[in-house]
């Protein structure tokens, strides 16, 4: 059995270690272009908190993605690989000045060990004014650490890495069982999806060792400590395909995080990072099968469309992917 990965950011990776532990005695291949640091996943400050707007084919199927890929991040925090694997516990708080329901999850309320509404000397912890709050524990995962993690241990399983652009599915080698294309915003060209569309952000990298909790606020503000530096966000610019670092997109971040945690205001910068979230209304993990003008088909299996959750749902998204394999493989996929 042959599999090939299209993509190699944290979907990517995600995917074909499942499809190793899924089928051990098969072939992998991931084929990219680009690898961790070039990838959006790398730029990813990878907080286990979903957007309660996230969506795959049915709400119960999506809150199966959570469920799954939580457990698989909190069982790889608490093996003695965590470090290496960059996946530590974190805790933190997401405040508003607007309304009860921006602080409250629908997805992670019952999943995660801790989520408890902020109390009064809490929502009083930064400045702000805040009049709603809550109060979570979760798991964040550092893509710095975690992407070389994943690669080294799909090689080390006998995965094959290649290095080739693709533009179109059939330029792929004829030896595939099944493909999955799990490549982000480059879906847009090479399914020709119009409802994929990017989502703009930028983030600055701080030393600021000081801070040990998460904290949201209005406004898409957040500070979200790592393992080596500390993630100030945001914004989320939609169908924005400028990858350049814009100076007043900086200096509105800045502004805002350090009106909510002002001791940022000596934290020195180390970096500043764009990315473009693949965003897509509802999140497209299906079966195709496809035939070009020679006759040739190509069973495929979709996997993108994650939006700036993709370091969130990527292991919950590839069980299922790899799942709909299985079912492709034995007749039983709905195509």
């Amino acid at each position: 059995m042959q599999f090939g990965v299209l993509g190699s950011g944290i979907i990517g990776l995600t995917t074909a270690l499942e499809l190793q532990q899924q089928f051990p005695t098969a072939q992998v291949s991931i084929i990219a272009d680009r690898f961790n640091e070039d990838t959006v996943s790398y730029v990813a400050a990878g907080i286990f908190r979903p957007g309660t707007s996230f969506m795959g084919p049915t709400q119960e199927i999506t809150q199966q993605w959570m469920t799954d890929a939580f457990n698989y991040w909190d069982e790889l925090r608490r093996s003695k690989e965590s470090a290496l694997a960059g996946v530590c516990q974190l805790s933190g708080y997401i405040f508003s000045r607007t309304t009860p329901s921006i602080v409250r999850n629908h997805f992670i309320e019952q999943l995660l060990p801790v989520y408890r509404r902020a109390t009064e000397d809490e929502l009083k912890l930064c400045h702000g004014g805040w009049k709603y709050g809550s109060f979570f524990t979760t798991c964040l995962t550092e893509s710095r650490l975690f992407l070389p993690y994943a690669t080294k241990k799909f090689l080390e399983n006998g995965g094959q890495v290649l290095r080739q652009h693709v533009s179109n599915f059939f330029d792929v080698p004829q030896n595939f069982d099944v493909l999955l294309n799990c490549t982000g915003m480059g879906a847009k060209e090479l399914c020709n999806d119009q409802h994929l569309v990017p989502i703009r952000g930028q983030v600055l990298k701080v030393r600021a060792p000081w801070i040990k909790t998460a904290f949201y606020g209005d406004l898409d503000t957040y500070v979200l400590p790592g393992f080596e530096t500390v993630t100030l966000g945001g914004c989320r610019q939609y169908d924005s395909y400028n990858t350049e670092w814009c100076k007043y997109d900086s200096m509105a971040i800045k502004e805002r995080c350090y009106d909510l945690l002002p001791s940022l205001k000596k934290a020195e910068i180390v970096r500043e990072c764009v990315g473009l979230r693949p965003h897509r209304s509802v999140v497209r993990v299906e079966p195709e099968l496809i035939t070009n003008a020679q006759g040739r088909r190509l069973k495929l299996v979709h996997n993108y469309g994650h939006g700036g959750y993709g370091v969130t749902t990527a292991p919950g998204t590839a069980k299922y992917a790899v799942k709909v394999v299985r079912d492709m493989l034995a007749g039983n996929s709905k195509l």
